[in-house]
């Protein structure tokens, strides 16, 4: 029987490009030879594609693939550029689609559909270059919803990329000047107190419709206030699964990940980052493209239920054969 010719993208545009080369190296390891074809397609920060070697444009380098498998965190894997291109070019992929890609990776955009579907998220204040007035004007637009401590991030980086905890309401409009100046928009949000989780939904899994597994508990460096960057980077998170949350904690963890899930239109795989406080669980924001390298969540919650990420690999590539 002839091998299936999957294609594994990993690199990318976007911050997360060393993780996602990690994400990429994962599934490559997780492909038997046996029984996969497996081209290992690189995206460098340029956007260009790269194939044994060489550089080609998208449509050559997926020439004869029959499945794609998406690494690529952030940028143009999460933004809805790559599930375009494939859907253009009819071949298979395990992607959500365009839209839900965009929405769910624009963390106002996603946190404004998911309030609309009841589901707690913090408030929150988005702020653009383009609105031409004083950073300080700005810090009293959000302190006149809500008062600190806050948290200001870009609206579209992941892995904690660019977050800055801001304690006092003095320290905010310097916290939201230096977020605008490098990512030109900036959300300001309320700092949510709580224990911090996570919990992935995976489509038609195991039986299931959308399947949870089970939450895990993220233990953050000491001292750190916050997730940052240089955690993921260095394996300094820590995931505890089976967590030691109650019964009831955990249906409405992972309830909450259902429901962000389906808000967002999100398809296929999705993990949600998740605050649960003692008005219970506050979505932060969503992943539509999980990370599976060393030290990512996805991975210890896929071993917690005794499959692998070989066995998520081909659940991935049966859901993208029967769906495109």
């Amino acid at each position: 029987m002839a091998r299936l010719v999957v294609a594994v993208l990993r690199g990318g545009t976007s911050d997360e490009y060393t993780l996602s080369l990690r994400t990429g190296a994962q599934l490559l390891r997780a492909l038997p030879e046996e029984e996969y074809d497996v081209r290992d397609i690189l995206i460098d920060a340029q956007g260009v594609w790269h194939s044994r070697g060489l550089p080609l444009p998208p449509a050559r380098a997926l020439t004869g693939v029959d499945a794609v498998l998406n690494g690529l965190h952030g940028g143009i894997g999460e933004d809805g550029t790559l599930a375009r291109l494939l859907r253009q070019l009819s071949v298979a992929h395990a992607t959500a689609s365009a839209h839900a890609s965009a929405l769910s990776l624009h963390k106002a955009r996603a946190s404004a559909v998911m309030r609309e579907a009841g589901i707690h998220v913090p408030r929150g204040v988005l702020f653009s270059v383009s609105n031409e007035v004083p950073s300080t004007t700005m810090a009293r637009a959000v302190f006149e919803q809500f008062g600190p401590p806050y948290i200001v991030k870009p609206t579209s980086t992941g892995a904690s990329h660019g977050v800055v905890y801001v304690a006092s309401y003095p320290e905010l409009p310097e916290a939201i000047a230096r977020v605008l100046e490098t990512y030109g928009a900036a959300l300001v949000e309320e700092y949510i107190i709580g224990e911090e989780t996570t919990a992935a939904v995976m489509d038609d899994f195991r039986g299931e419709e959308l399947y949870a597994f089970p939450p895990a508990r993220v233990v953050r460096p000491e001292r750190a206030r916050h997730l940052a960057h240089t955690h993921h980077l260095d394996g300094a998170i820590r995931y505890n699964t089976p967590s030691d949350f109650s019964h009831a904690e955990k249906e409405a963890i992972v309830e909450a990940a259902r429901k962000a899930h389906r808000a967002l239109g999100l398809s296929f795989v999705s993990r949600a980052d998740i605050i649960l406080s003692r008005r219970g669980p506050y979505v932060l924001e969503v992943n539509a493209v999980p990370g599976l390298y060393e030290g990512a969540a996805l991975p210890p919650m896929l071993e917690s239920v005794g499959s692998s990420v070989g066995e998520y690999a081909r659940h991935q590539l049966q859901l993208a054969r029967e769906r495109n």
